[in-house]
């Protein structure tokens, strides 16, 4: 499936639990993905097991607490939490799951990727939500040209 097509699937879902979201927004990509999901009209809720509130929005410490459950997941921890993130999105029965990369090597765990997959789940592996559809905005999509030349969006999920 193509990079632009899976993202529109993603988002086509209004209940997206974002992982990693900090008490301490400063250099977090997963506050920024959180912050614009809500700017742009989505239910977004904040995983942290470290604290129960986000500002002014309760945090949840996994995605099984999440009441009324979400439709997709943004993993945005460090890469060592994506497997157990995402083997609890497969008993959750979730099926959009995106591992958000930038610059760096993000939260891309290859055996997330491969569980996921297996389990059914559509898995973005690179790349962030706000280079796409309504979540975009100009400066993410330029950065999201740059990158799949580079390969850390890909081009094919």
């Amino acid at each position: 499936m193509k990079i632009a097509d899976a993202a529109e699937a993603f988002l086509a879902n209004q209940r997206i639990a974002v992982t990693g979201v900090s008490r301490n927004p400063a250099g977090h990509g997963s506050n920024a993905v959180f912050d614009r999901l809500l700017d742009r009209g989505y239910q977004a809720f904040p995983v942290n097991p470290n604290t129960d509130s986000i500002g002014d929005h309760k945090a949840f410490p996994d995605l099984a607490s999440i009441p009324g459950g979400v439709d997709a997941v943004v993993i945005g921890t460090s890469p060592r939490y994506a497997l157990a993130t995402m083997q609890q999105a497969a008993e959750l029965g979730i099926t959009h799951v995106w591992l958000h990369r930038s610059l760096d090597a993000g939260s891309v765990d290859p055996a997330a990727v491969e569980y996921g997959r297996e389990h059914g789940i559509t898995v973005i592996d690179g790349g962030c939500p706000l280079m796409f559809g309504k979540a975009a905005d100009g400066g993410h999509k330029v950065m999201c040209a740059i990158l799949k030349l580079t390969g850390t969006v890909p081009r094919v999920v």
